[in-house]
């Protein structure tokens, strides 16, 4: 089982870069998936979830509502982020869980996460 992110980088204040997770070793339509972000000096944040297995639901954190979409492709076993109206403080080390399929639970899931990608690096400045 592994998670692939990717899709990070440099943006100005206003940018909307797309992340993806790609996933292998199961199937995405069994699982939700979560992105998290990771900012210097700060906690842990959910960011956002797609229940898979719950018809593609969707579930976002209230700072980025609104500005986020996360989809999931079954055939490419991958899920995205994409991001619009970034400013600095979506800066940060994004990353993407495997969660149990009840993505209406989330962010409480995230304990149950037992797999993660590595990591990209989103930096929003001017």
């Amino acid at each position: 089982v592994q998670l692939q992110a990717s899709g990070g980088g440099s943006v100005q204040p206003g940018g909307s870069p797309r992340l993806a997770c790609a996933a292998s070793g199961f199937a995405l339509r069994d699982y939700s998936i979560g992105w998290f972000r990771q900012a210097p000096g700060k906690q842990r944040e959910g960011v956002s979830c797609v229940s898979m297995a719950d018809d593609h639901s969707t579930y976002y954190s209230d700072s980025v509502r609104g500005r986020f979409t996360i989809s999931g492709d079954t055939l490419g076993n991958t899920v995205y982020l994409q991001m619009y109206s970034l400013t600095p403080e979506d800066t940060g080390v994004y990353y993407c869980e495997r969660l149990p399929p009840y993505g209406s639970l989330w962010p409480t899931l995230t304990p149950w996460a037992d797999y993660w990608g590595q990591g990209t690096l989103v930096t929003v400045s001017s």
